[in-house]
């Protein structure tokens, strides 16, 4: 039986932190969906979401991940249900704080209840710590430099915007 886990989130834009993520998530489960997840409370956004998946899809490849990583565009409706549809038993989530761990515990119980889904919290590495796409978005907008954040999948489509 293959473990299928899938690794949620809107990814606007990927970062290092991300890449983290699913590569810890690659190294536990034979299968991992990284989904391009629609937040509702987040419209607008640095990318689109096919954008998004094509970004990620070439940062996991310039990682060197291996195939059985793929990335999904998901759009809207219950995570939990594209976990039923594809057979995840895990999702993959990173936390880099308490406030992440109180936002994500109430999600976690309420995807074991509808799927019988288990989650998983990453920690990040020390240097992933307080990166987030936010705080990413913030700089590109003010002209910052943003390469120690993001892979160079990111840096290539922000230069082409």
């Amino acid at each position: 039986m293959s473990r299928v886990a899938v690794v949620p989130g809107s990814f606007d834009p990927v970062t290092l932190g991300h890449l983290d993520v699913i590569e810890r998530a690659a190294r536990l489960f034979d299968e991992v969906r990284v989904v391009v997840v629609h937040n509702p409370d987040k419209p607008g956004g640095l990318f689109a979401p096919a954008q998004r998946v094509a970004i990620i899809q070439q940062a996991v490849a310039d990682a060197g991940l291996p195939a059985s990583v793929v990335v999904d565009d998901f759009g809207a409706g219950l995570l939990a249900d594209y976990c039923t549809q594809f057979g995840a038993t895990a999702l993959v989530k990173g936390i880099r704080s308490h406030t992440d761990l109180v936002y994500e515990t109430p999600m976690a119980i309420v995807n074991e209840h509808l799927a019988g889904v288990e989650t998983v919290f990453v920690l990040p590495k020390p240097e992933n710590a307080q990166v987030s796409s936010t705080l990413v978005r913030q700089v590109i907008s003010l002209g910052g430099d943003v390469a120690p954040f993001v892979p160079a999948a990111v840096l290539e489509a922000v230069r082409a915007r």
